[in-house]
């Protein structure tokens, strides 16, 4: 019998609001901005422009969300950016930045043409707990991991 029960997490709602309210940062000379729930008609052109149905905005900064010495979050970036160059993923640069600026924005990436799956599983490999994923209808989607 199945039931309709809400997932729970570990994740404060004060946390999840903050995720929710950052603006994800797609640098570049067309760059733009994206917020979970939001579509954006600028990712939509961008999946068009490279024949992709799929992204997700992931850092390596903070694993689950915690303070990280400053060269610590710079080796985990240099990490995450060796395994985008090695996959065949084209990727965009951009930063997370909460509105209020009372965390640090964190350096980020856009891939394009990750699946939902894959994302998942990169930002488990970088203890993420959270990534932004936008499918098809370039809406984007916290997805808690």
């Amino acid at each position: 019998m199945a039931t309709n029960r809400v997932p729970t997490t570990l994740i404060s709602p004060t946390l999840l609001r903050a995720y929710r309210e950052t603006d994800y940062i797609v640098s570049g000379a067309s760059g733009f901005t994206l917020r979970v729930g939001v579509a954006s008609p600028a990712l939509s052109a961008l999946f068009e422009r490279h024949g992709v149905r799929c992204a997700a905005f992931i850092t390596a900064f903070n694993p689950l969300s915690r303070v990280t010495p400053e060269p610590e979050n710079r080796r985990r970036q240099r990490e995450l950016q060796d395994w985008l160059d090695r996959s065949a993923y084209t990727c965009m640069q951009g930063v997370g930045r909460h509105p209020s600026n009372s965390w640090p924005g964190e350096p980020s990436f856009l891939v394009l043409g990750i699946d939902r799956a894959d994302a998942r599983a990169l930002g488990g490999k970088f203890r993420q707990n959270a990534i932004v994923w936008c499918g098809g209808d370039a809406m984007p989607q916290l997805l808690l991991l």
